[in-house]
């Protein structure tokens, strides 16, 4: 049997070491995997920022890619443009990542979701959440996140 969002969300933000992939070399770090960087490195997770071309964002050292991480990722928030999620998951699997979270959201960047991606992680037995933002959830959530979780979530726009 599948496991439902709720599983999924549960299991994924019980880890401790999260890399976040798409963080932004902007100094507003206006971007939304910037937003979710910090926001997880705040509540006390160990984050890993990934972006092919930054080797330092908010302040920390920046991978090219996660097969460049020294140290045992659990889970990966991909907030890329959409075209490279499907690497992004690839590079995971080789790097032994097996939760990955594609986010969407109302932000500048909008939808990191690739059917492609999805596809390639259901038959690597990967947990995936194909939608929604991390913030929306658990002790990473904040007011606005959760309640516009509970909207998208009543029109039937949240991740199986």
């Amino acid at each position: 049997m599948a496991a439902t969002l709720k599983e999924k969300v549960a299991d994924f933000l019980s880890q401790e070491h999260i890399a976040i992939a798409g963080v932004s070399r902007d100094p507003s770090g206006a971007a939304a995997a910037n937003g979710i960087y910090k926001r997880f490195r705040d509540m006390g997770y160990h984050v890993y920022a990934v972006n092919p071309k930054a080797d330092s964002v908010e302040g920390d050292p920046c991978y090219h890619s996660v097969k460049d991480i020294p140290a045992q990722v659990d889970g990966i928030v991909i907030a890329t443009p959409e075209s490279a999620a499907e690497q992004v998951v690839r590079d995971c699997y080789d790097a032994g990542i097996n939760r990955v979270w594609m986010h969407s959201g109302i932000h500048s960047m909008g939808v990191s979701v690739s059917q492609s991606a999805i596809d390639f992680c259901n038959e690597h037995n990967m947990l995936v959440i194909g939608g929604a933002c991390p913030l929306m959830f658990g002790k990473t959530s904040d007011g606005f996140h959760r309640f516009f979780g509970r909207v998208v979530g009543l029109f039937g726009g949240l991740p199986k």
